[in-house]
Protein backbone atom coordinates (compact mmCIF):
# COMPACT_ATOMS: atom_id res chain seq x y z
CA UNK A 1 0.00 0.00 0.00
CA UNK A 2 2.81 2.39 0.92
CA UNK A 3 4.52 1.74 -2.44
CA UNK A 4 1.27 2.41 -4.31
CA UNK A 5 0.74 5.70 -2.45
CA UNK A 6 4.32 6.75 -3.19
CA UNK A 7 3.81 6.13 -6.91
CA UNK A 8 0.59 8.12 -6.88
CA UNK A 9 2.23 11.06 -5.10
CA UNK A 10 5.21 11.01 -7.49
CA UNK A 11 2.81 10.98 -10.45
CA UNK A 12 0.77 13.91 -9.13
CA UNK A 13 3.64 16.18 -8.07
CA UNK A 14 5.45 15.44 -11.34
CA UNK A 15 2.36 16.42 -13.32
CA UNK A 16 2.07 19.66 -11.36
CA UNK A 17 5.78 20.40 -11.75
CA UNK A 18 5.58 19.91 -15.52
CA UNK A 19 2.62 22.27 -15.75
CA UNK A 20 4.46 24.85 -13.63
CA UNK A 21 7.50 24.75 -15.92
CA UNK A 22 5.28 25.11 -18.97
CA UNK A 23 3.45 28.08 -17.45
CA UNK A 24 6.33 30.11 -15.95
CA UNK A 25 9.22 29.00 -18.22
CA UNK A 26 12.05 29.55 -15.70
CA UNK A 27 15.65 29.25 -16.81
CA UNK A 28 16.98 25.94 -15.49
CA UNK A 29 20.45 24.97 -14.31
CA UNK A 30 20.74 21.18 -14.03
CA UNK A 31 23.66 19.74 -12.05
CA UNK A 32 24.83 16.15 -11.91
CA UNK A 33 27.99 14.11 -11.30
CA UNK A 34 29.31 11.62 -8.75
CA UNK A 35 30.57 14.17 -6.21
CA UNK A 36 30.13 17.88 -5.60
CA UNK A 37 26.55 18.27 -6.83
CA UNK A 38 25.13 19.89 -3.71
CA UNK A 39 28.11 22.20 -3.13
CA UNK A 40 27.95 23.25 -6.78
CA UNK A 41 24.22 23.89 -6.51
CA UNK A 42 24.74 26.11 -3.48
CA UNK A 43 27.62 28.03 -5.07
CA UNK A 44 25.69 28.62 -8.30
CA UNK A 45 22.69 29.81 -6.32
CA UNK A 46 24.86 32.26 -4.36
CA UNK A 47 26.12 33.83 -7.59
CA UNK A 48 22.78 33.97 -9.42
CA UNK A 49 20.98 35.36 -6.36
CA UNK A 50 23.05 38.54 -6.67
CA UNK A 51 21.02 39.43 -9.77
CA UNK A 52 17.98 37.18 -10.18
CA UNK A 53 15.01 35.71 -8.34
CA UNK A 54 16.29 32.15 -7.89
CA UNK A 55 15.20 28.92 -6.24
CA UNK A 56 17.51 25.98 -5.55
CA UNK A 57 17.00 22.39 -4.52
CA UNK A 58 16.84 22.16 -0.74
CA UNK A 59 19.45 19.90 0.82
CA UNK A 60 19.96 17.13 -1.75
CA UNK A 61 16.53 17.14 -3.37
CA UNK A 62 17.68 15.42 -6.55
CA UNK A 63 15.31 12.47 -7.11
CA UNK A 64 11.85 11.79 -8.51
CA UNK A 65 10.54 13.30 -5.26
CA UNK A 66 13.04 16.09 -4.77
CA UNK A 67 13.05 17.70 -8.20
CA UNK A 68 9.24 18.15 -8.46
CA UNK A 69 9.09 19.38 -4.86
CA UNK A 70 11.74 22.00 -5.65
CA UNK A 71 9.81 23.17 -8.70
CA UNK A 72 6.63 23.41 -6.63
CA UNK A 73 8.49 25.06 -3.77
CA UNK A 74 7.31 22.50 -1.22
CA UNK A 75 9.01 20.53 1.53
CA UNK A 76 9.30 16.79 2.00
CA UNK A 77 6.16 15.72 3.89
CA UNK A 78 7.73 12.41 4.89
CA UNK A 79 4.85 10.13 6.04
CA UNK A 80 2.36 12.90 6.84
CA UNK A 81 -0.71 12.64 4.52
CA UNK A 82 -1.94 16.10 5.50
CA UNK A 83 1.32 17.74 4.53
CA UNK A 84 1.35 15.88 1.21
CA UNK A 85 -2.16 17.15 0.54
CA UNK A 86 -1.01 20.70 1.27
CA UNK A 87 1.91 20.22 -1.11
CA UNK A 88 -0.47 19.10 -3.85
CA UNK A 89 -2.76 22.06 -3.19
CA UNK A 90 0.20 24.43 -3.41
CA UNK A 91 1.23 22.93 -6.74
CA UNK A 92 -2.33 23.18 -8.05
CA UNK A 93 -2.59 26.85 -7.08
CA UNK A 94 0.62 27.62 -8.95
CA UNK A 95 -0.81 26.06 -12.09
CA UNK A 96 -4.18 27.85 -12.05
CA UNK A 97 -3.51 31.20 -10.34
CA UNK A 98 -1.17 34.04 -11.34
CA UNK A 99 1.75 33.83 -8.93
CA UNK A 100 5.21 35.32 -8.60
CA UNK A 101 7.56 32.52 -9.58
CA UNK A 102 11.39 32.33 -9.67
CA UNK A 103 13.08 33.30 -12.92
CA UNK A 104 15.77 30.68 -12.30
CA UNK A 105 15.76 27.15 -10.89
CA UNK A 106 19.02 25.52 -9.79
CA UNK A 107 18.28 21.81 -9.72
CA UNK A 108 20.47 19.00 -8.44
CA UNK A 109 19.78 15.84 -10.43
CA UNK A 110 20.97 12.49 -9.07
CA UNK A 111 20.75 8.80 -9.92
CA UNK A 112 20.06 6.18 -7.27
CA UNK A 113 18.66 3.64 -9.73
CA UNK A 114 18.89 3.03 -13.50
CA UNK A 115 16.88 5.54 -15.60
CA UNK A 116 16.47 8.02 -12.70
CA UNK A 117 18.08 10.89 -14.62
CA UNK A 118 16.66 9.74 -17.94
CA UNK A 119 13.12 10.00 -16.56
CA UNK A 120 13.73 13.44 -15.05
CA UNK A 121 15.36 15.07 -18.08
CA UNK A 122 12.55 13.79 -20.28
CA UNK A 123 10.64 16.81 -18.98
CA UNK A 124 13.28 18.95 -17.20
CA UNK A 125 15.30 20.50 -20.04
CA UNK A 126 18.28 22.48 -18.66
CA UNK A 127 19.36 25.76 -20.19
CA UNK A 128 22.68 25.25 -18.44
CA UNK A 129 23.96 21.78 -17.61
CA UNK A 130 26.83 21.27 -15.17
CA UNK A 131 28.81 18.03 -14.94
CA UNK A 132 30.96 17.91 -11.81
CA UNK A 133 33.09 14.78 -11.45
CA UNK A 134 32.53 11.16 -12.41
CA UNK A 135 34.35 8.72 -10.16
CA UNK A 136 35.87 5.46 -11.35
CA UNK A 137 33.79 3.77 -8.63
CA UNK A 138 30.83 6.10 -7.97
CA UNK A 139 28.39 6.08 -5.10
CA UNK A 140 25.22 4.07 -5.87
CA UNK A 141 27.15 1.81 -8.28
CA UNK A 142 25.67 -1.17 -6.39
CA UNK A 143 22.38 -0.64 -8.26
CA UNK A 144 23.93 -0.48 -11.75
CA UNK A 145 25.51 -3.12 -13.95
CA UNK A 146 28.84 -1.33 -13.87
CA UNK A 147 30.46 2.06 -13.21
CA UNK A 148 30.21 2.68 -16.95
CA UNK A 149 26.44 2.18 -16.80
CA UNK A 150 26.14 4.73 -14.02
CA UNK A 151 28.28 7.23 -15.89
CA UNK A 152 26.12 6.73 -18.97
CA UNK A 153 23.09 7.53 -16.83
CA UNK A 154 24.74 10.77 -15.72
CA UNK A 155 25.50 11.64 -19.35
CA UNK A 156 21.81 11.80 -20.18
CA UNK A 157 21.72 15.22 -18.53
CA UNK A 158 24.15 16.53 -21.15
CA UNK A 159 22.04 15.22 -24.01
CA UNK A 160 18.99 16.99 -22.52
CA UNK A 161 20.53 20.50 -22.57
CA UNK A 162 18.60 22.81 -24.88
CA UNK A 163 20.23 23.49 -28.25
CA UNK A 164 20.64 27.14 -27.26
CA UNK A 165 22.06 26.15 -23.87
CA UNK A 166 25.52 25.73 -22.37
CA UNK A 167 27.43 22.81 -20.89
CA UNK A 168 29.75 23.66 -18.01
CA UNK A 169 32.08 20.80 -17.21
CA UNK A 170 35.04 19.63 -15.12
CA UNK A 171 37.98 19.33 -17.50
CA UNK A 172 40.07 17.49 -14.91
CA UNK A 173 37.84 14.43 -15.26
CA UNK A 174 38.62 12.30 -18.33
CA UNK A 175 35.16 10.74 -18.40
CA UNK A 176 33.54 14.17 -18.35
CA UNK A 177 35.87 15.54 -21.05
CA UNK A 178 34.91 12.67 -23.32
CA UNK A 179 31.22 13.34 -22.79
CA UNK A 180 31.70 17.04 -23.49
CA UNK A 181 33.40 16.33 -26.83
CA UNK A 182 30.23 14.68 -28.08
CA UNK A 183 27.92 17.53 -27.03
CA UNK A 184 26.86 20.00 -29.76
CA UNK A 185 26.00 22.85 -27.36
CA UNK A 186 28.22 25.73 -26.25
CA UNK A 187 30.75 24.70 -23.61
CA UNK A 188 32.74 26.23 -20.77
CA UNK A 189 35.36 24.08 -19.05
CA UNK A 190 36.90 24.53 -15.63
CA UNK A 191 39.91 22.78 -14.16
CA UNK A 192 42.79 22.75 -11.76
CA UNK A 193 45.18 20.21 -13.29
CA UNK A 194 44.09 20.33 -16.95
CA UNK A 195 44.00 23.38 -19.26
CA UNK A 196 40.51 24.87 -19.16
CA UNK A 197 38.65 28.06 -19.95
CA UNK A 198 38.43 28.82 -16.23
CA UNK A 199 41.71 27.74 -14.68
CA UNK A 200 42.32 27.42 -10.94
CA UNK A 201 45.79 27.51 -9.44
CA UNK A 202 47.71 28.25 -6.25
CA UNK A 203 45.23 26.63 -3.86
CA UNK A 204 46.29 27.53 -0.32
CA UNK A 205 44.80 26.89 3.09
CA UNK A 206 44.20 29.99 5.19
CA UNK A 207 45.14 29.80 8.86
CA UNK A 208 44.44 31.96 11.86
CA UNK A 209 46.42 31.94 15.10
CA UNK A 210 44.83 32.61 18.46
CA UNK A 211 45.35 31.26 21.97
CA UNK A 212 48.71 29.93 20.67
CA UNK A 213 46.78 27.67 18.31
CA UNK A 214 47.09 27.62 14.52
CA UNK A 215 43.71 26.81 13.00
CA UNK A 216 42.58 26.43 9.38
CA UNK A 217 39.77 28.86 8.53
CA UNK A 218 39.29 28.38 4.78
CA UNK A 219 41.28 28.53 1.57
CA UNK A 220 42.18 30.74 -1.37
CA UNK A 221 43.04 30.16 -5.01
CA UNK A 222 43.58 32.07 -8.22
CA UNK A 223 40.94 31.86 -10.96
CA UNK A 224 42.20 32.74 -14.45
CA UNK A 225 39.58 33.72 -17.03
CA UNK A 226 39.74 35.85 -20.19
CA UNK A 227 43.38 36.71 -19.56
CA UNK A 228 42.76 37.92 -16.02
CA UNK A 229 43.70 36.14 -12.79
CA UNK A 230 41.56 36.94 -9.77
CA UNK A 231 41.91 35.81 -6.15
CA UNK A 232 39.03 33.76 -4.74
CA UNK A 233 38.55 33.20 -1.01
CA UNK A 234 36.24 30.62 0.56
CA UNK A 235 35.66 30.81 4.29
CA UNK A 236 34.60 28.01 6.62
CA UNK A 237 35.50 25.01 4.43
CA UNK A 238 38.54 23.18 3.11
CA UNK A 239 39.72 21.18 0.14
CA UNK A 240 39.71 21.14 -3.63
CA UNK A 241 36.21 19.67 -3.18
CA UNK A 242 35.12 23.32 -2.95
CA UNK A 243 37.40 24.69 -5.67
CA UNK A 244 35.45 22.92 -8.40
CA UNK A 245 31.96 24.10 -7.31
CA UNK A 246 33.34 27.63 -7.06
CA UNK A 247 34.68 27.51 -10.61
CA UNK A 248 31.39 26.10 -11.89
CA UNK A 249 29.58 29.03 -10.27
CA UNK A 250 32.03 31.50 -11.87
CA UNK A 251 31.29 29.85 -15.23
CA UNK A 252 27.56 30.42 -14.73
CA UNK A 253 28.32 34.06 -13.94
CA UNK A 254 30.27 34.29 -17.20
CA UNK A 255 27.37 32.83 -19.19
CA UNK A 256 24.93 35.30 -17.66
CA UNK A 257 27.12 38.35 -17.84
CA UNK A 258 27.42 38.72 -14.07
CA UNK A 259 30.64 40.57 -13.25
CA UNK A 260 33.48 38.43 -11.90
CA UNK A 261 34.02 40.72 -8.93
CA UNK A 262 30.34 40.40 -8.02
CA UNK A 263 30.48 36.62 -8.35
CA UNK A 264 33.68 36.23 -6.34
CA UNK A 265 32.37 38.45 -3.57
CA UNK A 266 29.16 36.41 -3.40
CA UNK A 267 31.19 33.19 -3.12
CA UNK A 268 33.34 34.62 -0.35
CA UNK A 269 30.31 35.52 1.72
CA UNK A 270 28.08 32.51 1.12
CA UNK A 271 27.70 29.80 3.74
CA UNK A 272 29.24 26.56 2.53
CA UNK A 273 27.12 23.42 2.45
CA UNK A 274 26.57 21.53 5.70
CA UNK A 275 28.45 18.28 6.09
CA UNK A 276 30.81 18.94 3.15
CA UNK A 277 34.32 19.58 4.48
CA UNK A 278 32.87 22.34 6.63
CA UNK A 279 34.88 23.76 9.53
CA UNK A 280 33.27 23.66 12.96
CA UNK A 281 34.80 24.71 16.28
CA UNK A 282 35.56 21.71 18.44
CA UNK A 283 36.08 21.28 22.16
CA UNK A 284 39.35 22.38 23.77
CA UNK A 285 40.14 24.83 20.92
CA UNK A 286 40.19 22.07 18.32
CA UNK A 287 38.81 22.18 14.77
CA UNK A 288 36.38 19.70 13.22
CA UNK A 289 36.28 19.08 9.48
CA UNK A 290 32.65 18.04 9.17
CA UNK A 291 32.30 15.84 6.07
CA UNK A 292 29.40 13.80 7.39
CA UNK A 293 26.80 14.21 4.67
CA UNK A 294 27.92 11.16 2.72
CA UNK A 295 30.96 9.22 1.57
CA UNK A 296 32.32 7.63 -1.58
CA UNK A 297 35.75 6.41 -2.74
CA UNK A 298 36.74 9.61 -4.51
CA UNK A 299 35.43 11.81 -1.69
CA UNK A 300 37.25 9.94 1.08
CA UNK A 301 40.51 10.19 -0.86
CA UNK A 302 40.08 13.94 -1.30
CA UNK A 303 39.25 14.36 2.39
CA UNK A 304 42.34 12.43 3.50
CA UNK A 305 44.55 14.37 1.07
CA UNK A 306 43.24 17.62 2.53
CA UNK A 307 43.85 16.42 6.10
CA UNK A 308 47.38 15.36 5.18
CA UNK A 309 48.16 18.79 3.72
CA UNK A 310 47.28 20.75 6.87
CA UNK A 311 50.06 22.33 8.91
CA UNK A 312 48.71 22.63 12.45
CA UNK A 313 49.95 22.94 16.02
CA UNK A 314 48.16 19.83 17.30
CA UNK A 315 47.58 16.28 16.09
CA UNK A 316 45.26 14.91 13.42
CA UNK A 317 42.41 12.50 14.07
CA UNK A 318 40.35 10.83 11.33
CA UNK A 319 36.95 9.33 12.14
CA UNK A 320 35.94 7.28 9.09
CA UNK A 321 32.78 5.22 8.66
CA UNK A 322 31.40 2.81 6.08
CA UNK A 323 31.01 3.77 2.43
CA UNK A 324 27.70 2.30 1.31
CA UNK A 325 26.11 1.25 -1.99
CA UNK A 326 29.39 0.11 -3.54
CA UNK A 327 28.31 -3.49 -4.08
CA UNK A 328 31.13 -5.80 -5.18
CA UNK A 329 33.60 -2.90 -5.10
CA UNK A 330 33.09 -2.26 -1.37
CA UNK A 331 35.96 -4.28 0.15
CA UNK A 332 38.55 -3.07 -2.34
CA UNK A 333 37.58 0.61 -2.03
CA UNK A 334 37.69 0.49 1.77
CA UNK A 335 41.08 -1.22 1.54
CA UNK A 336 42.46 1.46 -0.79
CA UNK A 337 41.22 4.21 1.53
CA UNK A 338 43.02 2.55 4.43
CA UNK A 339 46.31 2.65 2.57
CA UNK A 340 46.19 6.47 2.62
CA UNK A 341 45.45 6.76 6.33
CA UNK A 342 48.95 6.42 7.89
CA UNK A 343 50.34 9.39 5.95
CA UNK A 344 47.26 11.55 6.56
CA UNK A 345 46.48 11.25 10.27
CA UNK A 346 47.93 10.43 13.68
CA UNK A 347 44.89 8.59 15.02
CA UNK A 348 42.29 6.55 13.12
CA UNK A 349 38.82 5.80 14.49
CA UNK A 350 36.46 3.72 12.36
CA UNK A 351 32.71 3.29 12.65
CA UNK A 352 30.82 0.36 11.12
CA UNK A 353 31.56 -3.12 9.86
CA UNK A 354 32.81 -2.13 6.39
CA UNK A 355 35.13 0.50 7.82
CA UNK A 356 36.97 -2.25 9.70
CA UNK A 357 38.64 -2.92 6.37
CA UNK A 358 39.96 0.66 6.45
CA UNK A 359 41.48 -0.08 9.87
CA UNK A 360 42.99 -3.38 8.75
CA UNK A 361 44.45 -1.79 5.65
CA UNK A 362 45.88 1.14 7.63
CA UNK A 363 47.61 -1.31 9.98
CA UNK A 364 49.01 -3.26 7.02
CA UNK A 365 50.29 0.03 5.60
CA UNK A 366 52.34 0.78 8.70
CA UNK A 367 50.04 2.54 11.15
CA UNK A 368 50.74 1.86 14.80
CA UNK A 369 48.14 -0.46 16.31
CA UNK A 370 47.94 1.73 19.42
CA UNK A 371 46.55 4.55 17.28
CA UNK A 372 43.74 2.59 15.58
CA UNK A 373 40.33 2.20 17.22
CA UNK A 374 37.11 0.63 15.97
CA UNK A 375 33.49 1.20 17.00
CA UNK A 376 30.01 0.24 15.89
CA UNK A 377 28.18 3.49 16.64
CA UNK A 378 28.96 7.17 16.00
CA UNK A 379 28.13 8.12 19.58
CA UNK A 380 30.65 5.61 20.93
CA UNK A 381 33.31 7.00 18.63
CA UNK A 382 32.59 10.56 19.74
CA UNK A 383 32.66 9.75 23.44
CA UNK A 384 35.91 7.83 22.98
CA UNK A 385 37.85 10.58 21.21
CA UNK A 386 36.56 13.36 23.46
CA UNK A 387 39.31 12.86 26.12
CA UNK A 388 41.94 12.37 23.39
CA UNK A 389 41.34 15.79 21.88
CA UNK A 390 43.77 18.56 22.80
CA UNK A 391 44.26 22.19 21.90
CA UNK A 392 45.08 22.67 18.24
CA UNK A 393 43.92 19.24 17.07
CA UNK A 394 42.03 18.77 13.80
CA UNK A 395 39.42 16.03 13.56
CA UNK A 396 38.12 14.85 10.17
CA UNK A 397 34.72 13.13 10.47
CA UNK A 398 33.44 11.34 7.35
CA UNK A 399 30.99 8.54 6.56
CA UNK A 400 27.99 7.57 4.50
CA UNK A 401 24.61 9.00 5.39
CA UNK A 402 23.22 5.92 7.14
CA UNK A 403 26.12 5.85 9.59
CA UNK A 404 24.97 9.20 11.03
CA UNK A 405 28.41 10.58 11.87
CA UNK A 406 26.86 13.97 12.62
CA UNK A 407 26.27 12.32 16.02
CA UNK A 408 30.03 12.00 16.44
CA UNK A 409 30.43 15.70 15.65
CA UNK A 410 27.73 16.52 18.19
CA UNK A 411 29.78 14.83 20.91
CA UNK A 412 32.89 16.91 20.26
CA UNK A 413 31.70 20.29 18.92
CA UNK A 414 32.30 23.36 21.04
CA UNK A 415 28.69 24.54 20.85
CA UNK A 416 26.32 21.55 20.61
CA UNK A 417 23.42 23.92 21.18
CA UNK A 418 24.03 25.15 17.61
CA UNK A 419 23.67 21.67 16.10
CA UNK A 420 20.39 22.49 14.34
CA UNK A 421 22.10 25.37 12.54
CA UNK A 422 25.39 23.64 11.74
CA UNK A 423 24.91 19.91 11.25
CA UNK A 424 23.18 17.76 8.65
CA UNK A 425 20.06 15.72 9.35
CA UNK A 426 18.72 17.75 12.26
CA UNK A 427 15.07 17.61 11.20
CA UNK A 428 12.74 15.89 13.67
CA UNK A 429 12.19 13.01 11.24
CA UNK A 430 15.91 12.27 11.17
CA UNK A 431 16.46 12.79 14.88
CA UNK A 432 13.74 10.23 15.62
CA UNK A 433 15.57 7.53 13.69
Amino acid sequence: MKTVLKKIIVLLITLEARLILKKYKPTIVGITGSVGKTSTKDAVYAVLATTYFVRKSEKSFNTEFGVPLTIIGAKNAWSNPTHWLLNLIKGLMLTVLPCRYPKWLVLEIGADQPRDIQKLVAWVKPDIGIMTKLADVPAHVEFFESPEALRAEKATLISAIKKSGTLIYNADDGHVREMALNSPVSKISFGLNTPAYIQASHVKTVYKSSMQVKKPTGFTFQAAIDGNSLPVEICGALGIQHVYPTMAAIAVAKVQGIGMITAIEALKNFETTRGRMRLISGIKHSTIIDDTYNSSPVAIVEALVTLKSLVISGKKIAVLADMLELGKYSHEEHRKAGELVPSATDILVTVGMRARTIATSALSSGMNESNVFQFDSPQEAGKFIEPLIEKGDVILVKGSQSLRLERTVLEIMEHPELASALLVRQESEWLAR
